[in-house]
Parts: C-alpha cells; sequence; structure tokens
C-alpha cells in the first residue's frame, strides 16, 4: 500500500471527513514519526511495530563492479520491529 492509497482508504471509510482533512492528518503523523526518528527516538504503534534508528559503523567495502576497496562512511539507517499482534496475523494466528 502506498500513501495515496491509504489516505483513499481512510476517506472512503470516514465519509464525513474531507479528502484533504486525511491528507493533511496522515502527512502529519508521517512527518511526526520521521522528525522524532531522526532525533534518534523510537517510535511504537502499539500491535504494529516499532521503529527505530541504528547506526552502522564505517567499514571497508568493495565495488561490485571493479572489485576496488572503497571506504563507506558510518550510516544511520532505519530500523522496524514488527509488533506480537502483526507477527500473528501474518501466522495465521489471528485470535
Amino acid at each position: 500500500m502506498i500513501r495515496s492509497e491509504l489516505i483513499q482508504k481512510i476517506a472512503d471509510e470516514n465519509p464525513h471527513l474531507y479528502q484533504r482533512d486525511v491528507e493533511r492528518i496522515v502527512n502529519t503523523v508521517f512527518d511526526e514519526m520521521t522528525g522524532a526518528m531522526s532525533r534518534g527516538d523510537r517510535v511504537e504503534l502499539r500491535g504494529f511495530g516499532a521503529f527505530s534508528v541504528k547506526q552502522r559503523d564505517a567499514r571497508v567495502g568493495r565495488n561490485p563492479r571493479t572489485g576496488e576497496t572503497v571506504e563507506v562512511e558510518e550510516k544511520h539507517v532505519p530500523f522496524f520491529k514488527t509488533g506480537k499482534l502483526l507477527r500473528d496475523r501474518l501466522n495465521g494466528n489471528e485470535e
């Protein structure tokens, strides 16, 4: 599902809301999540999962095309860990 599909689904299920308001709400939620993660905070959505940021240390890598060694800088990457409820539903263990 992409952002526009999510907005459309929420708007369809809530006819009392204008589409532009639903779009603003979804964008605000994503912006807040992104902002929290960029500050190094963890974002947890109960029953769904948790988003966090992990640090990858600098290392020596290889250019796959030439085989030449290259320095790869340290970087921060997003990480998602599924919640128990989501994991159970994906595995057919709905209760």
